[in-house]
């Protein structure tokens, strides 16, 4: 794990540095598919609730909080966490230009104790938040580590391909697992093992995949020695710099508010989708989980459709006409007709032919955008717009519901989000901020 002087390597050496970047999307997106979206809030609820007392509430360090509230909380403290150890870790990572090692620690941390949520029965809720703060602000660690490789691994012509082929990888893994989860928790009874059993493989397994398959990306990536050596600073204190240092890029900084609105909205379509069609549409579990599904095979055709059309056309000019797509889904949304699964499933088909290639050429684009050896600094920043900011979307979801009764209101409510986003994308001129940021303009962006 060693450091290399600054260089340009040969191509082939780039490709197979690429092949095994796409892997730690392989690895991961399975803990974020199969564990945080589907199996681990409703049996985390229900092991908190087994341990509540008379009124429904568990107490942590002595503190009441209500068992149904439980997996919200404890997924909102590491998101806390994960804000005050990532531009720690960023920085240190740009100052050592030792990133492989720290992703290591990373995703091999989030990994052991998704793979521990296997001993999560009985009523060991206290267990169960422990570990879901460890693994999911492990993960966003990881990930911001993984995301600053690009610059580096692939020259600008080439990024926005290379970063929609590791969402595709991604999504194609997540796609591939929850089909055997499902199969494993669907006929649990003729697999001979219990319904909570089987929740629990299907947790672990996510974890024994993550580590796995993340041998791959850390035996083929390498460290590159960086020219910078300034101190990291502690916590906040290096939050702080960093938002400091991005102010002398405003446009970087106008690129990212954006992405930070439209991406809130995405992040709100993806939480909130499984909550309309059960509610408002009086959907069952089953068709909600095909929807699921659905959007994740889908999000890998869409992915990797979308860098092609980035090739075409440019990565922000695709990304604006995602946005438009985005809204005209959601204005379709609004219109669908209870109990009838078909059109949920359309609007399912609509979210994954979208959802893969705007996250991807979002990433690809920001890359452009970062100071040479500030990558895993800046896109620490990046990682908390994409997980821990997205809290607006929801907030605006449940007072329009408070405010209306309508599940139909609130999913509309979501659209400003997406035009406010687009509006402020189009405002970007990107070129000028690619040159201001020191990196080469691509021919076509």
């Amino acid at each position: 794990m060693g450091t290399d002087t600054v260089r340009t390597p040969p191509a082939e050496d780039l490709e197979r540095e690429q092949r095994g970047w796409y892997f730690y999307d392989w690895a991961c997106s399975v803990y974020s598919t199969s564990v945080l979206t589907v199996f681990l809030g409703p049996y985390l609820t229900s092991v908190a609730e087994s341990a509540a007392d008379a009124d429904g509430y568990v107490h942590p360090l002595g503190i009441p909080v209500s068992a149904g509230s439980f997996f919200a909380y404890s997924v909102s403290l590491s998101v806390i966490v994960a804000v005050l150890v990532m531009p720690l870790v960023g920085a240190a990572a740009d100052r050592t230009g030792r990133k492989k090692p720290l992703l290591a620690a990373a995703a091999y941390l989030g990994a052991t104790a998704t793979t521990a949520m296997f001993f999560l029965d009985g009523d060991r809720y206290l267990l169960g938040g422990a570990l879901l703060i460890v693994a999911n602000a492990a993960q966003s660690v990881a990930m911001m580590l993984y995301n600053s490789y690009l610059p580096q691994i692939a020259p600008p012509e080439q990024r926005d391909a290379v970063s929609s082929r590791g969402w595709a990888f991604g999504y194609a893994a997540g796609s591939l697992v929850l089909v055997v989860n499902l199969v494993l928790y669907t006929g649990h009874d003729s697999f001979g093992v219990s319904e909570s059993t089987a929740v629990r493989i299907c947790l672990a397994s996510a974890g024994l995949w993550w580590g796995a398959f993340a041998l791959i990306p850390l035996r083929r990536l390498r460290d590159r020695r960086s020219a910078t050596r300034e101190a990291a600073l502690p916590g906040f204190r290096q939050l702080a710099a960093t938002v400091r240092d991005m102010r002398r890029h405003p446009l970087t900084l106008a690129f990212l508010l954006a992405y930070l609105v439209y991406n809130d909205g995405i992040q709100t379509v993806i939480s909130q989708a499984s909550v309309y069609g059960s509610e408002e549409l009086g959907l069952g579990q089953s068709t909600l989980i095909g929807a699921i599904l659905l959007v994740q095979v889908l999000a890998v055709a869409g992915a990797l459709t979308m860098g092609r059309l980035a090739r075409a056309y440019g990565a922000k000019r695709t990304i604006l006409g995602s946005l438009i797509a985005w809204t005209l889904t959601l204005a379709a949304g609004y219109f669908l007709p209870a109990g009838a699964p078909v059109w949920f499933f359309v609007l399912a088909a609509g979210i994954g032919l979208v959802l893969g290639g705007s996250q991807a050429l979002s990433r690809s684009l920001f890359s452009h955008l970062v100071p040479p050896g500030k990558e895993a600094e800046y896109f620490s920043a990046y990682e908390m717009s994409d997980r821990g900011m997205s809290w607006l979307g929801p907030l605006l979801f449940g007072l329009t519901y408070q405010l209306t009764g309508s599940y139909r209101d609130a999913i509309i409510s979501l659209v400003g989000f997406f035009v406010i986003g687009f509006v402020l994308l189009a405002r970007v001129p990107v070129r000028r901020a690619i040159e201001e940021a020191g990196n080469p303009v691509p021919d076509r962006i």
